[in-house]
């Protein structure tokens, strides 16, 4: 089984709002999930798609250029961290400020496929885990 991530980092959204989109699309086949978040409201959905296509990228490569689509990818992992906040302040009435923090996260996406490479891919994927070992 070929894994592939891709990471976003510092993405200038709460966590807890991401997560909300990330949860529609955990364990879900890769087309259905573009589907989900294609036609999903949310912000954080746009930037979900654009790292879920990086991910198929990803895995195409380790995959040495398999279509993904014979595979059955699915997002096999995903988790929102949270990222260092920018702290602002605004000014208040009577020469007071009041903080605003700007919230960030960091999100990781693993997908996986469901069906067996051929026994050369695989042959292949590990020598090229040694050479990088």
């Amino acid at each position: 089984m070929v894994e592939a991530t891709a990471r976003l980092g510092g993405c200038r959204m709460s966590a807890r709002k991401m997560r909300l989109v990330a949860d529609i699309i955990r364990g879900k086949d890769v087309n259905k999930a573009l589907g989900i978040l294609k036609f999903t409201k949310r912000e954080g959905a746009r930037w979900l798609e654009k790292l879920l296509t990086s991910a198929i990228a990803n895995w195409s490569v380790l995959a040495n250029g398999e279509e993904p689509d014979e595979y059955g990818l699915i997002v096999k992992k995903i988790w929102v961290d949270q990222a260092p906040q920018l702290k602002r302040f605004r000014p208040a009435p009577h020469g007071r400020a009041h903080r605003i923090r700007k919230h960030s996260c960091h999100v990781t996406l693993v997908v996986a496929n469901t069906k067996k490479l051929s026994v050369e891919q695989e042959t292949a994927e590990v020598e090229v885990s040694e050479e990088i070992a």
